[in-house]
């Protein structure tokens, strides 16, 4: 499982006194960007044709976050199809161990060049499986 401590900004706080829920999102964007990066698997253009792009998310709010809280979002791939994805991931108060909000999201395996849906390639899974047995250890 992958663990991104994150730094709350001013501006992630409403006029409720708690991060606003659309934050939250982009915490989950944050968390996925990082995982699939230290896994190995291409973010950027200049990494090459294959990317996964998001077709569905599920979001779920439990706690609210407020200013000064220590969070951290985590991230794992629970799921593997031929060409999807499945990445369950919490935003986490560190200090409490609870979850503030919990994601899955669902990712489609896609050709930059064919612009269309593609196969997840085997060397991508490995790649991911072995990043997630070395960070578990």
């Amino acid at each position: 499982m992958h663990t991104l401590p994150l730094q709350l900004r001013f501006n992630d706080v409403d006029m409720m006194g708690h991060v606003n829920n659309a934050v939250i999102m982009e915490f989950f964007d944050l968390g996925k960007s990082k995982y699939f990066a230290d896994a190995g698997i291409p973010v950027t253009p200049d990494e090459g044709d294959f990317c996964v792009m998001v077709v569905h998310v599920e979001v779920d709010f439990h706690s609210q976050i407020h200013w000064g809280d220590q969070i951290a979002v985590t991230s794992v791939v629970s799921n593997w199809g031929h060409k999807s994805l499945r990445v369950k991931q919490q935003v986490v108060n560190t200090a409490t161990g609870q979850p503030c909000a919990t994601c899955q999201t669902i990712m489609s395996g896609y050709s930059r060049s064919a612009a269309a849906s593609a196969p997840i390639p085997d060397e991508v899974k490995e790649r991911v499986q072995r990043y997630d047995a070395d960070s578990a250890q």
